[in-house]
């Protein structure tokens, strides 16, 4: 072995010091994991449509003789001139439209009156069997 002089100063060179990059990968990977969790744990609804089809010129103001006018407004659902809960009106609907399955049935939402109660009257006339449904609006400006 040589020794060293000890005169000589010994030097180590250090390597240049890098500067961090931030990786987008990891990132990138935790977006979609997290993607594919939400996707997963979130319930899937069945949602159902309601057809309606707008009334065409020719029919409007046309004689509805016979028909249910079940009118919703905001203290409650109105039929045949008195206030009433929704299981009565549904309950008087389906014993008519026994009788006659082809019975035109009129919703009337006043304003005011939440889409959801509308949604939820026409979805329960549906069930007993209301084929000639119609939502018309208020008249009144």
């Amino acid at each position: 072995m040589l020794p060293i002089a000890p005169e000589t100063p010994v030097l180590l060179a250090r390597p240049p010091r890098r500067r961090a990059l931030i990786g987008l990968t990891p990132l990138i990977d935790v977006v979609f994991i997290l993607l594919v969790f939400f996707m997963l744990a979130s319930s899937y609804l069945d949602w159902r449509a309601i057809e309606l089809t707008a009334p065409s010129e020719t029919a409007a103001g046309g004689p509805v003789e016979g028909a249910l006018l079940i009118e919703i407004r905001p203290e409650g659902l109105r039929f045949a001139g008195e206030f009433l809960p929704l299981e009565t009106v549904v309950q008087r609907a389906e014993r008519r439209l026994t009788q006659v399955p082809q019975t035109p049935v009129l919703v009337k939402p006043a304003a005011g009156v939440s889409l959801q109660q509308t949604v939820t009257v026409l979805d329960r006339l549906v069930a007993v069997g209301a084929v000639n449904l119609s939502v018309i609006r208020d008249s009144r400006p």
